[in-house]
């Protein structure tokens, strides 16, 4: 058990203890408090009142502290107040009949008086000074959950107005999204399909001919890419790719061969560091190869003045490291909580305009995501940006 009974020579100074609780109380009301009353002691952490069940007893605080808690939102656990020697509690769901409001936990060993409904009815009938206390403490509590019930509706309402904020930005963002893909698939499909009525014509020389089919070819590629990529994000969600294992700088040689001539164009030299026996991953090569392709080819976008794109391979502590380092225009801090997701791209910054739609990073983040891996960067405007993927290593080293 718990609680035990004190022997009345242990009891703590009832006098003073009972009129603090209850101003004005006669010596012959506190006798009739202390007969219809049992002590008890409690050690620390036991719960005296338990919020939302039906209790039939009253506790008058004798020595040490209770704390008083209450659930809001079903979910978060707030702390009410504390109470000391002379406070009392339990009493608004006897006089209402109603489950407990709160729930009071004993912090630290405590005494109380207990008073069961039947004696506590009675004591109410027959003092004043106890029917007065209840009465003021009644009001005083009803006030207190208006409070607290105000001030929940004020962050409620907060909370309220900042998800409709979030619903707005995100709606902006979506619509602009699908702007920017009306515009991106208009362009190239304009260029491709004015020069193809001008060669159905006979209006494109037999010299300019086969940069003319070049030109289609070039734009029909971009219509092409930006399709597969919005249908790559969605099918990732989708379907489950099929792991085996990869090696990363194998497949981060194969996008640096791929990027070799769009980088020199751009006065941009692609670098590879890394160990000769790097340890393999556990992956699917096509999405991992798309996911380095969007860095790489962010990482030459973001770089207009050219100079070294670097993809860093590590190992350590069984995870290989790709780091994906450039010397461009550096993003952002208010920007890069935004940069991963499918509706946000970079349009300028400055005097400097940049095309697509932003896939790129979206992908990569899923990617890395069904890999189980980790996508972090790190950047500062005008220095560069740096974004590294963590992959768990596998067992089997080349």
């Amino acid at each position: 058990m718990y609680k035990y009974n004190l022997p009345r020579k242990n009891l703590p100074s009832l006098k003073e203890i009972i009129p603090k609780a209850f101003p004005g109380i006669s010596q012959l009301e506190i006798d009739e408090l202390v007969t219809r009353s049992k002590v008890s002691n409690y050690p620390d952490g036991v719960t005296l009142c338990h919020e939302g069940q039906t209790e039939s007893k009253f506790y008058i605080l004798l020595d040490g502290q209770v704390q008083v808690t209450k659930t809001i939102n079903n979910v978060e656990q707030k702390h009410l107040k504390t109470l000391d020697a002379g406070d009392f509690f339990g009493e608004m769901a006897i006089i209402h009949n109603a489950p407990r409001a709160a729930t009071v936990k004993t912090s630290g060993p405590t005494t109380v008086m207990e008073i069961d409904k039947e004696n506590f009815d009675r004591v109410l009938q027959r003092s004043t000074s106890v029917s007065m206390a209840m009465v003021r403490e009644i009001s005083n509590r009803l006030r207190e959950n208006d409070e607290m019930a105000i001030e929940d509706l004020k962050i409620r309402a907060a909370e309220l107005a900042e998800a409709y904020q979030k619903l707005a930005e995100q709606e902006l963002t979506r619509r602009e999204f699908l702007t920017n893909i009306a515009h991106e698939l208009r362009t190239p499909l304009m260029a491709a399909g004015g020069f193809l009525q001008l060669m159905q014509k006979g209006l494109i020389s037999k010299e300019k001919f086969p940069t003319t089919i070049d030109t289609v070819a070039r734009n029909i590629h971009q219509i092409t890419t930006l399709v597969n990529d919005i249908l790559f994000l969605q099918e990732m969600d989708l379907i489950l790719p099929k792991f085996q294992p990869v090696n990363l700088r194998l497949l981060a040689e194969d996008v640096a061969e791929k990027y070799e001539n769009q980088a020199a164009a751009n006065l941009i030299t692609i670098q590879i560091e890394s160990p000769e026996n790097l340890a393999m991953i556990s992956g699917d090569p096509k999405s991992l190869e798309r996911a380095l392709i969007a860095l790489v080819d962010n990482a030459i976008k973001f770089s207009p003045h050219g100079g070294e794109v670097i993809i860093r391979l590590s190992e350590a502590e069984n995870l290989v490291t790709m780091d994906v380092v450039d010397q461009g225009i550096g993003i952002e801090t208010a920007q890069i909580s935004k940069i991963f997701d499918r509706f946000y791209h970079i349009e300028r910054t400055g005097t400097q305009l940049f095309g697509g739609i932003g896939l790129g990073l979206a992908i990569t983040n899923q990617v890395i995501k069904q890999h189980n891996g980790r996508l972090t960067v790190q950047s500062e405007p005008g220095k560069g940006s740096t974004f590294s993927v963590r992959l768990k290593a596998i067992k089997v080293v080349i």
